[in-house]
């Protein structure tokens, strides 16, 4: 039994380890080759871990509504960064700038975001490795 015991604590830590790896990076799912700005209304706000999402429609120049989702960084470090949940409210116009996703969809990972109060913030996740994260010069 006393055997066991070790191999069963190595089985469960690597059992509690494997949503850390599952993490993707910004290279596995959005394109910085195909950078985006969208300007439109909130329809949603998901403001929970691993990441936000944002959720709004954008017209294009014919009128036509298209729907987005737009990824952010965590909740933590967007808070640290001066927003939150309640800066974001359904019918809001915003503005996002982000990197369009691999597959072609209506899919976007933010950067940044200029709020409703004029003021532009930081939207993305520092180590995710994209274009513009904290760690790499840029903002």
């Amino acid at each position: 039994m006393k055997a066991m015991l070790p191999m069963l604590f190595s089985g469960l830590l690597l059992t509690a380890a494997a949503p850390a790896f599952a993490h993707h990076s910004f290279a596995a799912e959005f394109d910085d080759k195909k950078p985006v700005t969208l300007i439109g209304a909130v329809t949603n706000v998901e403001w929970l871990n691993p990441h936000i999402w944002v959720y709004l429609d954008v017209k294009d120049e014919n009128g036509a509504v298209a729907h987005w989702q737009c990824e952010g960084g965590a909740p933590n470090g967007l808070t640290r960064q001066g927003w939150g949940k309640g800066s974001l409210k359904s019918g809001d116009t915003i503005t996002i700038q982000g990197f369009r996703a691999k597959d072609g969809t209506n899919t976007c990972n933010s950067r940044s975001v200029k709020l409703p109060d004029g003021r532009t913030v930081f939207a993305g996740n520092a180590d995710d490795g994209g274009p513009n994260g904290r760690g790499r010069g840029a903002q």
